[in-house]
């Protein structure tokens, strides 16, 4: 089988796995190779800061597809590979066993990395990043041990992080330059609401301070914070953001900005790539203009999209940004994007010191963005439907219950 008939996905992740599955569902019959630099199969990430970690998820459970399900769907799935280049020109990439595969279609699924704190100490036994599975095994052994666990950022992961080692019994601090948890994804009133969600569990939140550096003979024991503080740690976990894996476009000479820029077909600009996932910085439709979420959703939506546009289907991605998270006793979804303008107004919808309710950032009159925290019965659609409409709402009865939130909020 000659490369006219290969399309080659880099990158053995729950985006990689998901293309796979589309190609093979849309009907291609040719070679697929998904290529990984992991020994696990492809798997979903969420659970790494949440279930699997607190040991609630079996190893198994994580997984995309049980392992049978790539030889019976003929996929050759090249694990603990890493792709060292693109020739495109070619039509080939080349692995790090000096090993060249011939590509029709390429898909770049390569994901994000940990972006690192430069600080003294840095390098110190103790100090734990998570993206990958073997990241959270150990973070799981440690947060098992109990003890005490400086978490370095209050952002999604380090919030996680933090709820599951306080379910777990640790001593637990975390840290944050910000005045609030979550500011850039939520504002400050919704940062409030998760603040109070970890004071009340314990955590030792620690707002607008910024960490200096690690402290240690060859295992970190304590954090160092610019207003002089200093917190004991047995261990700490760094979650500061993440930085989209672009080397390999890069050296390729693919448009790169924020990530591996591609159209509304996920089609970077040479028309056999195409990018998806955490590194992929994908023009939406919607809004008019690029933009890069990294969430399991955006990697598992627009698998699909992206392989079917490799089949030469018209297809767009338009889905609109979505996350969630699971904190203690609280499961959120958040739809929408708030965008660089922010937002003039959040109206709240049901009891926010209940734990059960929704929230709407508005700009301009009408909703941008929306969550729900332990609304099930309502869920996200019905917010999503409100951004889509583009029409102006009264926030009066969108705060109110009484009337029903599908389809009602007119101006």
């Amino acid at each position: 089988m000659n490369e006219q008939s290969t399309y080659v996905i880099v990158g053995a992740s729950l985006a990689g796995a998901t293309a796979a599955q589309a190609l093979r569902e849309e009907g291609f019959a040719g070679r697929i190779v998904l290529v990984g630099d992991e020994s696990e199969l492809p798997y979903e990430r969420p659970a790494l800061s949440k279930g699997y970690l607190l040991g609630k998820d079996e190893r198994a459970k994580i997984y995309v597809h049980e392992e049978p399900w790539y030889a019976e769907h003929a996929v050759d799935l090249l694990l603990e590979r890493r792709v060292t280049s693109l020739d495109r020109g070619a039509h080939e990439v080349e692995l790090d066993t000096g090993e060249r595969i011939g590509y029709a279609k390429l898909l770049l699924a390569t994901g994000s990395s940990p972006r690192r704190l430069r600080v003294p100490g840095a390098e110190l036994g103790g100090v734990h990043y998570l993206r990958r599975v073997e990241d959270s095994d150990r973070l799981r052994e440690v947060i098992g041990a109990g003890g005490r666990i400086v978490v370095v950022g209050a952002g999604w992961i380090g919030l996680e992080t933090a709820a599951a080692a306080r379910e777990s019994g640790c001593q637990v601090t975390v840290l944050d330059p910000q005045p609030a948890p979550l500011l850039a994804a939520l504002g400050s009133e919704m940062g409030a609401f998760f603040a109070g969600l970890h004071l009340r569990n314990g955590v030792d939140l620690r707002l607008s301070q910024t960490v200096t550096g690690f402290h240690g003979a060859d295992r970190v024991t304590s954090v160092s914070t610019g207003n002089g503080c200093e917190f004991a740690a047995d261990a700490v976990v760094v979650g500061i953001g993440a930085i989209p894996n672009v080397e390999l476009a890069e050296r390729a000479g693919l448009s790169c900005d924020n990530g591996i820029v591609v159209d509304e077909s996920l089609c970077t600009n040479d028309p056999d790539i195409y990018a998806v996932g955490d590194a992929a910085n994908s023009f939406h439709p919607f809004y008019g203009r690029h933009l890069r979420t990294e969430h399991w959703a955006n990697a598992l939506r627009g698998a699909s999209v992206a392989a079917k546009a490799m089949l030469g289907q018209q297809v767009v991605y338009d889905r609109l940004p979505y996350f969630f998270t699971d904190q203690y006793d609280v499961g959120m979804e958040f739809s929408g994007w708030i965008g660089p303008d922010g937002y003039d107004r959040l109206v709240t919808r049901g009891d926010v010191s209940g734990q059960g309710f929704h929230a709407f950032w508005l700009a301009g009159g009408w909703v941008v963005a929306g969550m729900h925290v332990n609304r099930w019965d309502d869920g996200i659609t019905p917010v999503e439907d409100l951004i889509r409409s583009r029409q102006p709402v009264d926030p009066d009865r969108l705060a109110d219950t009484s009337v029903p939130l599908a389809g009602h909020v007119m101006a």
